[in-house]
């Protein structure tokens, strides 16, 4: 695995696999882009999300909302790391909306990501340097 990753490499594939398990759940009619999301929480769980598409494009939600979304309903606001899957062989980093979200959460989290290279991981602040907060963070 490339990158600085404080996951183990069987921890980060694992993610991986729960991620691409969800893109195949994932609702993109109009781009054809499926994208799937898993996020790792301290007490082992992982919570899956994929990107659902609309006809009105701006009410659309991406994968990796989806999933954070779903885990705060579940009472989970900790995340320890996240994997994106995009389509096979895409390097498929959060967009900035997401890296937004995402950091109100966990800023430093890895993100985990597969390209044609393998898998790699990015601290999520480095995605997203000098992300907005009302914490003063």
């Amino acid at each position: 695995m490339n990158g600085s990753n404080p996951l183990s490499s069987d921890t980060a594939e694992a993610l991986m696999a729960a991620a691409e398990e969800a893109r195949g759940r994932a609702y993109a009619p109009y781009s054809g882009f499926s994208v799937g999301a898993a996020i790792l929480f301290g007490d082992g769980r992982v919570v899956t999300g994929c990107n659902v598409e609309n006809a009105s494009y701006s009410l659309s939600i991406c994968a990796e909302r989806n999933a954070m979304s779903t885990a705060v309903a579940m009472g989970l606001t900790r995340p320890v790391a996240i994997a994106v899957a995009g389509p096979d062989g895409v390097f498929c980093p959060p967009c900035g909306a997401c890296r937004q979200f995402l950091a109100e959460f966990s800023g430093g989290m890895p993100v985990i990501i597969k390209g044609e290279g393998g898998i790699t991981s990015i601290a999520l602040n480095e995605l997203l340097p000098s992300g907005f907060s009302l914490k003063g963070e």
